[in-house]
């Protein structure tokens, strides 16, 4: 469209007709630039105060609003729900961000026990400490046998085998382990429970 008005202007300059034309158009299309930069600076704030860390007086709960403005929308979510979320730098650098969201719908009516084995695994400071590490880069067995805190070699394969079995860690490769993707906010998020 522009070039064939470009060619337009070339051939017909003392079209007045043409000219009326051509302005109209260039004042339309200023008025749709200047349309879509407002547009574009009214989503600015809004954007910069959900990539901003720092969090302003009123905004405590900015996570807990915007779940409650997602209740009902979920048959699973009419009675409720409760979320995980984290975006954390790890010790080794690694960014990791997660969100999961469960309705609340049925879970105070179903057996909580089966989810006992992996409260339990978190429940001794060895492990705790073995989870620690791993966050921390130190992956291979041998040397996570080399920090005297962790115990034995024979304690630390037990305490590897308790982790693994209730889903904390995984292997990733031969005597090397690491803690699931999906594991990891939950994991730290456990940790800020226990704080109290």
């Amino acid at each position: 469209m522009i070039v064939n008005t470009f060619l337009r202007t070339i051939i017909f300059v003392d079209d007045k007709t043409f000219l009326d034309e051509l302005r109209q158009e260039i004042q339309d299309l200023a008025t749709r630039v200047a349309s879509l930069e407002k547009a574009a600076a009214d989503e600015r704030p809004e954007q910069a105060s959900k990539e901003s860390p720092a969090l302003k007086p009123g905004d405590e709960f900015w996570a807990l609003s915007g779940l409650k403005a997602r209740l009902g929308e979920h048959p699973s979510m009419e009675q409720g729900a409760v979320a995980l979320v984290g975006a954390v730098t790890l010790p080794t650098g690694a960014p990791v961000a997660w969100q999961q969201t469960a309705g609340t719908a049925g879970l105070f009516e179903v057996e909580w026990d089966g989810r006992a084995a992996a409260f339990a695994a978190l429940g001794h400071p060895v492990r705790l400490e073995l989870l620690r590490h791993i966050f921390s880069g130190v992956h291979a067995t041998a040397e996570l046998a080399s920090i005297e805190s962790l115990g034995t070699t024979g304690q630390l394969h037990h305490h590897l085998r308790q982790l693994l079995s209730s889903g904390w860690l995984k292997q990733s490769g031969r005597g090397s382990y690491e803690v699931p993707p999906a594991r990891m906010v939950p994991l730290l998020v456990c940790l800020v429970a226990a704080e109290g």
